[in-house]
């Protein structure tokens, strides 16, 4: 039965035309325990099923169908191998291949640490980055990235269909789908690598791939820490009731921007967000009962710091429903829009703590506006067990 839910959601074809005037209008954050049919979850089951119900809702309407696993990701060419960090790292760099005739490649890079006991747990990063390389080695993680624009480039005022688009017609998926499959891939490959612990993965990304990580965190469960950095609108930032200055669904898929990161026709929301049946907080709680992380700047206004606390409040009561209350996080440093050297040491302070029993050393429910009303009027269904 599981099975079959979770395939239902990879493998369905292109879906069948919607009107966005048809759903109905819902001012307030939707209630994710309210299941299509009107009844609500009450038990841990019934969360299984609306969790895939959610899934497929955000795969249908925001961004775009997947495919399932290819099951053949295999390292097609070593390109480089070298000692750096006064040889504190070991840079490797392949080039996986993967799907149909193992067409679909894409470059990664692993920074290995040298010295230290294996084996490690994976900090995946969506796009080509090495700045907190010597940190996170330091702290007795694999470091690996890879270039998703080989996957399906990026864009800006128009649309390209890259190679997974292109092999992969079935599916409906815009960039931010594809480099978010790409992570999953890449995990695909380091599980298979003596000295990666695999039940201890984490994915983040930045702004863009930011977005991409929440996705891939949402989507694959063994991802076990999921940390989003600066994701904004379309990622860990609520779409509804946007306070001024910062950017909107409208904004983001217009034809001249960024159209292509989503489904085709999610545009259709802009200005008509009370339409969505869904907000960010739904993203959010699909990770749930793993820990999801979101990290932002205070000084990032376009990427919606308000948003993304509305959509950690909204998705508390679903973690505190699974009794993972705790798994919940959120950090807000002062700064402007990048991932900078303090984001990573929040995000491996995270992991010691999950990974090896660590102390936090902050409190993650600080929030920039403690006052910010809920939005909504639901409440957590009390449980049945």
């Amino acid at each position: 039965m599981a099975l079959a839910i979770l395939l239902s959601s990879f493998m369905q074809a292109q879906p069948e035309a919607w009107s966005v005037d048809s759903l109905p209008v819902v001012d307030d954050l939707p209630d994710p325990f309210l299941f299509q049919d009107g009844h609500r979850v009450r038990t841990a089951e019934d969360w299984a099923v609306r969790r895939a119900e959610i899934r497929d809702l955000l795969l249908r309407y925001e961004y775009g169908t997947v495919p399932p696993a290819p099951g053949n990701v295999a390292v097609g060419e070593t390109l480089g191998s070298e000692l750096i960090h006064e040889g504190a790292t070991l840079h490797e760099t392949v080039l996986l291949t993967m799907g149909p005739q193992s067409r679909l490649t894409t470059t990664v890079h692993v920074y290995v640490p040298q010295g230290k006991a294996g084996p490690f747990p994976a900090v995946v990063r969506i796009g080509i980055g090495d700045e907190s390389v010597a940190a996170v080695n330091g702290r007795g993680y694999v470091f690996a990235c890879f270039e998703q624009r080989e996957l399906d480039p990026d864009t800006e005022g128009y649309d390209a269909r890259g190679p997974a688009q292109m092999l992969y017609p079935e599916c409906s998926w815009g960039s931010l789908a594809v480099w978010a499959w790409g992570a999953s891939r890449v995990l695909d490959y380091l599980l298979t690598r003596d000295d990666i612990r695999g039940e201890q993965a984490v994915v983040t990304g930045h702004s863009r791939t930011g977005k991409a990580a929440l996705v891939a965190g949402a989507l694959d469960e063994r991802f076990a820490l999921v940390v989003p950095n600066g994701s904004g609108c379309g990622g860990a930032a609520c779409f509804r009731n946007p306070p001024d200055g910062v950017e909107t669904l409208e904004l983001i898929t217009r034809p001249s921007r960024f159209k292509s990161w989503f489904h085709r026709d999610f545009g259709q929301f802009g200005d008509k967000e009370s339409r969505l049946p869904f907000d960010q907080h739904f993203v959010r709680a699909l990770v749930a009962p793993r820990v999801v992380l979101s990290t932002d700047a205070l000084g990032d206004q376009w990427a919606n710091p308000p948003g993304t606390q509305k959509a950690w409040m909204a998705a508390q009561p679903v973690f505190d429903f699974l009794d993972a209350g705790g798994n919940n996080l959120c950090h807000f440093r002062e700064g402007g829009h990048d991932q900078l050297p303090p984001d990573f040491e929040v995000l491996l302070d995270v992991a010691d703590w999950m990974f090896r029993g660590k102390k936090l050393k902050r409190d993650f429910s600080a929030l920039p506006d403690p006052g910010q009303e809920l939005g909504w009027s639901w409440e957590m269904p009390k449980p049945t067990r």
